[in-house]
Protein backbone atom coordinates (compact mmCIF):
# COMPACT_ATOMS: atom_id res chain seq x y z
CA UNK A 1 0.00 0.00 0.00
CA UNK A 2 1.29 3.47 -0.90
CA UNK A 3 1.03 6.31 1.61
CA UNK A 4 2.40 9.05 -0.63
CA UNK A 5 1.91 11.79 -1.69
CA UNK A 6 1.68 13.39 1.75
CA UNK A 7 -0.16 16.62 2.52
CA UNK A 8 1.33 18.44 5.52
CA UNK A 9 -1.03 21.03 6.97
CA UNK A 10 0.97 23.39 9.16
CA UNK A 11 4.74 23.76 8.90
CA UNK A 12 5.51 25.51 12.17
CA UNK A 13 7.94 24.14 14.75
CA UNK A 14 6.64 20.57 14.77
CA UNK A 15 5.70 20.46 11.08
CA UNK A 16 9.16 21.73 10.14
CA UNK A 17 10.76 19.14 12.43
CA UNK A 18 8.85 16.40 10.61
CA UNK A 19 10.07 17.75 7.27
CA UNK A 20 13.65 17.81 8.52
CA UNK A 21 13.25 14.20 9.64
CA UNK A 22 12.02 13.20 6.18
CA UNK A 23 15.05 14.86 4.64
CA UNK A 24 17.43 13.12 7.02
CA UNK A 25 15.90 9.65 6.63
CA UNK A 26 15.23 9.95 2.91
CA UNK A 27 12.16 7.70 3.11
CA UNK A 28 9.89 10.48 1.81
CA UNK A 29 11.20 12.73 -0.95
CA UNK A 30 10.25 16.42 -1.32
CA UNK A 31 8.48 15.64 -4.60
CA UNK A 32 6.05 13.44 -2.63
CA UNK A 33 5.12 16.25 -0.24
CA UNK A 34 2.52 19.00 -0.41
CA UNK A 35 2.64 21.74 2.23
CA UNK A 36 -0.12 24.11 3.31
CA UNK A 37 0.99 26.98 5.53
CA UNK A 38 -0.09 30.62 5.65
CA UNK A 39 3.39 31.83 6.60
CA UNK A 40 5.84 29.20 5.33
CA UNK A 41 9.16 29.22 7.16
CA UNK A 42 12.62 28.24 5.94
CA UNK A 43 12.12 24.47 5.91
CA UNK A 44 8.91 24.67 3.90
CA UNK A 45 10.55 27.08 1.47
CA UNK A 46 13.54 24.76 1.15
CA UNK A 47 11.26 21.81 0.44
CA UNK A 48 9.48 23.80 -2.24
CA UNK A 49 12.84 24.56 -3.87
CA UNK A 50 13.55 20.82 -3.89
CA UNK A 51 10.28 19.84 -5.55
CA UNK A 52 7.54 19.93 -2.92
CA UNK A 53 4.27 21.68 -3.74
CA UNK A 54 3.90 24.68 -1.44
CA UNK A 55 0.32 25.92 -0.99
CA UNK A 56 -1.03 24.12 -4.06
CA UNK A 57 -4.65 24.76 -5.16
CA UNK A 58 -7.52 22.70 -3.65
CA UNK A 59 -7.90 20.47 -6.71
CA UNK A 60 -4.43 19.03 -5.97
CA UNK A 61 -5.16 18.11 -2.34
CA UNK A 62 -7.21 15.05 -3.32
CA UNK A 63 -4.03 13.43 -4.65
CA UNK A 64 -2.73 13.05 -1.08
CA UNK A 65 -2.92 9.56 0.38
CA UNK A 66 -1.76 10.70 3.81
CA UNK A 67 -2.67 13.99 5.48
CA UNK A 68 -0.69 15.21 8.50
CA UNK A 69 -2.47 17.87 10.56
CA UNK A 70 0.09 19.93 12.50
CA UNK A 71 -1.84 23.13 13.22
CA UNK A 72 -2.60 24.61 16.64
CA UNK A 73 -5.30 22.51 18.37
CA UNK A 74 -7.60 25.48 18.88
CA UNK A 75 -7.74 26.24 15.15
CA UNK A 76 -8.29 22.81 13.61
CA UNK A 77 -12.08 23.01 13.25
CA UNK A 78 -11.87 26.27 11.34
CA UNK A 79 -9.11 24.80 9.18
CA UNK A 80 -11.18 21.69 8.46
CA UNK A 81 -13.82 23.70 6.62
CA UNK A 82 -11.51 24.41 3.70
CA UNK A 83 -11.07 20.68 3.07
CA UNK A 84 -14.75 19.87 2.57
CA UNK A 85 -15.00 17.94 -0.70
CA UNK A 86 -11.29 18.41 -1.45
CA UNK A 87 -9.75 15.31 0.12
CA UNK A 88 -9.45 11.71 -1.03
CA UNK A 89 -11.96 9.68 1.07
CA UNK A 90 -9.53 6.74 1.01
CA UNK A 91 -6.70 8.80 2.51
CA UNK A 92 -5.45 8.49 6.09
CA UNK A 93 -5.34 11.50 8.39
CA UNK A 94 -2.58 11.69 11.01
CA UNK A 95 -3.06 14.26 13.76
CA UNK A 96 -0.06 15.47 15.76
CA UNK A 97 -2.20 17.95 17.69
CA UNK A 98 -2.30 17.68 21.47
CA UNK A 99 -5.69 17.11 23.07
CA UNK A 100 -7.72 16.48 19.89
CA UNK A 101 -9.42 13.08 20.03
CA UNK A 102 -9.80 10.72 17.08
CA UNK A 103 -13.59 10.61 17.56
CA UNK A 104 -13.82 14.37 16.95
CA UNK A 105 -11.54 14.17 13.93
CA UNK A 106 -13.41 11.18 12.51
CA UNK A 107 -16.72 12.98 12.87
CA UNK A 108 -15.47 15.95 10.85
CA UNK A 109 -13.33 14.14 8.26
CA UNK A 110 -15.40 10.94 7.76
CA UNK A 111 -14.95 8.57 5.99
CA UNK A 112 -11.20 9.24 6.23
CA UNK A 113 -9.47 6.99 8.77
CA UNK A 114 -7.59 8.71 11.58
CA UNK A 115 -4.42 8.13 13.62
CA UNK A 116 -3.08 10.20 16.51
CA UNK A 117 0.65 10.63 16.96
CA UNK A 118 2.49 12.46 19.72
CA UNK A 119 5.99 13.10 18.33
CA UNK A 120 8.84 15.10 19.80
CA UNK A 121 10.63 17.79 17.80
CA UNK A 122 13.61 15.42 17.97
CA UNK A 123 12.19 13.78 14.83
CA UNK A 124 14.14 16.51 13.04
CA UNK A 125 17.33 14.59 13.87
CA UNK A 126 15.90 11.21 12.87
CA UNK A 127 16.12 10.19 16.55
CA UNK A 128 12.80 11.45 17.87
CA UNK A 129 10.12 9.71 19.90
CA UNK A 130 6.54 9.14 18.75
CA UNK A 131 3.56 7.56 20.47
CA UNK A 132 0.93 6.25 18.04
CA UNK A 133 -2.73 5.35 18.43
CA UNK A 134 -5.11 4.24 15.69
CA UNK A 135 -8.25 2.13 15.82
CA UNK A 136 -7.99 1.13 12.14
CA UNK A 137 -5.14 -1.03 10.85
CA UNK A 138 -4.63 1.07 7.71
CA UNK A 139 -4.31 4.26 9.77
CA UNK A 140 -1.79 2.59 12.08
CA UNK A 141 0.20 1.37 9.09
CA UNK A 142 0.32 4.87 7.60
CA UNK A 143 1.45 6.40 10.91
CA UNK A 144 4.20 3.79 11.26
CA UNK A 145 5.33 4.42 7.68
CA UNK A 146 5.67 8.14 8.37
CA UNK A 147 7.27 8.04 11.82
CA UNK A 148 9.21 4.80 12.36
CA UNK A 149 12.16 5.93 10.18
CA UNK A 150 12.53 9.14 12.23
CA UNK A 151 11.52 8.12 15.75
CA UNK A 152 11.44 5.39 18.34
CA UNK A 153 7.75 4.50 18.39
CA UNK A 154 5.35 3.20 21.00
CA UNK A 155 2.09 1.73 19.67
CA UNK A 156 -0.60 2.50 22.24
CA UNK A 157 -3.52 0.12 22.77
CA UNK A 158 -5.82 2.80 24.17
CA UNK A 159 -6.22 6.42 23.11
CA UNK A 160 -6.36 7.46 26.75
CA UNK A 161 -2.69 6.54 27.03
CA UNK A 162 -1.84 9.47 24.75
CA UNK A 163 -2.09 11.69 27.86
CA UNK A 164 0.41 9.45 29.64
CA UNK A 165 2.77 9.45 26.66
CA UNK A 166 2.47 13.23 26.37
CA UNK A 167 3.49 13.66 30.00
CA UNK A 168 6.54 11.42 29.59
CA UNK A 169 7.92 11.84 26.07
CA UNK A 170 5.94 14.73 24.60
CA UNK A 171 6.95 17.02 27.45
CA UNK A 172 10.05 15.02 28.39
CA UNK A 173 12.58 16.90 26.24
CA UNK A 174 11.85 20.07 28.21
CA UNK A 175 12.57 18.20 31.45
CA UNK A 176 15.94 17.13 30.04
CA UNK A 177 16.72 20.70 28.94
CA UNK A 178 15.79 21.90 32.43
CA UNK A 179 18.23 19.37 33.91
CA UNK A 180 20.92 20.58 31.51
CA UNK A 181 20.29 24.14 32.66
CA UNK A 182 20.48 23.09 36.32
CA UNK A 183 23.73 21.16 35.77
CA UNK A 184 25.22 24.17 34.01
CA UNK A 185 24.25 26.45 36.92
CA UNK A 186 25.71 23.96 39.39
CA UNK A 187 28.96 23.93 37.40
CA UNK A 188 29.21 27.70 37.87
CA UNK A 189 28.81 27.25 41.63
CA UNK A 190 32.02 25.19 41.75
CA UNK A 191 33.99 27.88 39.93
CA UNK A 192 33.92 26.69 36.31
CA UNK A 193 33.77 29.42 33.69
CA UNK A 194 30.51 29.99 31.83
CA UNK A 195 31.97 28.55 28.64
CA UNK A 196 33.30 25.43 30.37
CA UNK A 197 30.10 24.96 32.37
CA UNK A 198 28.07 25.08 29.17
CA UNK A 199 30.34 22.64 27.33
CA UNK A 200 30.64 20.13 30.15
CA UNK A 201 26.95 20.11 31.14
CA UNK A 202 25.66 19.66 27.59
CA UNK A 203 28.31 17.21 26.43
CA UNK A 204 27.82 15.08 29.54
CA UNK A 205 24.10 14.73 28.87
CA UNK A 206 24.64 13.99 25.18
CA UNK A 207 27.33 11.38 25.78
CA UNK A 208 25.37 9.68 28.57
CA UNK A 209 22.21 9.54 26.43
CA UNK A 210 24.19 8.13 23.53
CA UNK A 211 25.64 5.37 25.71
CA UNK A 212 22.17 4.55 27.05
CA UNK A 213 20.93 4.32 23.45
CA UNK A 214 23.80 2.37 21.94
CA UNK A 215 24.38 -0.17 24.71
CA UNK A 216 20.74 -0.85 25.59
CA UNK A 217 21.83 -1.32 29.20
CA UNK A 218 19.60 -0.52 32.14
CA UNK A 219 20.15 2.88 33.85
CA UNK A 220 21.03 1.18 37.15
CA UNK A 221 23.77 -0.86 35.46
CA UNK A 222 25.26 2.24 33.86
CA UNK A 223 25.09 4.10 37.16
CA UNK A 224 27.07 1.32 38.86
CA UNK A 225 29.78 1.61 36.22
CA UNK A 226 30.27 5.29 37.08
CA UNK A 227 29.62 5.33 40.83
CA UNK A 228 32.51 3.71 42.73
CA UNK A 229 31.77 2.92 46.39
CA UNK A 230 32.76 5.86 48.54
CA UNK A 231 33.58 7.99 45.52
CA UNK A 232 32.51 11.39 44.25
CA UNK A 233 29.61 10.13 42.14
CA UNK A 234 28.13 8.18 45.03
CA UNK A 235 28.33 11.29 47.21
CA UNK A 236 26.42 13.28 44.61
CA UNK A 237 23.81 10.55 44.06
CA UNK A 238 23.07 10.36 47.79
CA UNK A 239 21.84 13.95 47.54
CA UNK A 240 20.17 13.63 44.14
CA UNK A 241 18.26 10.44 44.99
CA UNK A 242 17.42 11.13 48.63
CA UNK A 243 13.80 11.14 49.83
CA UNK A 244 12.06 14.02 48.09
CA UNK A 245 14.85 14.11 45.52
CA UNK A 246 14.95 13.32 41.81
CA UNK A 247 12.61 10.29 41.77
CA UNK A 248 9.87 12.08 43.69
CA UNK A 249 10.33 15.31 41.75
CA UNK A 250 10.13 13.60 38.35
CA UNK A 251 7.07 11.61 39.44
CA UNK A 252 5.32 14.83 40.50
CA UNK A 253 6.41 16.51 37.26
CA UNK A 254 4.97 13.77 35.04
CA UNK A 255 1.76 13.61 37.06
CA UNK A 256 1.27 17.37 36.71
CA UNK A 257 1.79 17.19 32.94
CA UNK A 258 -0.57 14.19 32.72
CA UNK A 259 -3.28 16.07 34.62
CA UNK A 260 -2.93 19.09 32.34
CA UNK A 261 -3.06 16.92 29.22
CA UNK A 262 -6.33 15.43 30.48
CA UNK A 263 -7.71 18.91 31.11
CA UNK A 264 -6.79 20.07 27.59
CA UNK A 265 -8.36 16.98 26.05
Amino acid sequence: MSFTPILLVGAGALGSSILKGFRRSGHISPSDVMILDLKPQDEAQSYAADGAKLNPPPEVWAHAKTIIIAVKPQSWREMARIFEGNLNPDAVLISVMAGVKTADLSQVFAPIKVARVMPTTGVATGKGVASIYAAEASALEAARFVFEPIAATAILSDEGLIDSATAVSGSGPAYVYAFARALEKAALSVNLTSADARTLARATLISAARLLDETGEEPDDLIRKVASPGGTTEAGLKVLCADGGLDDLIKATVEAAFKRSRELG
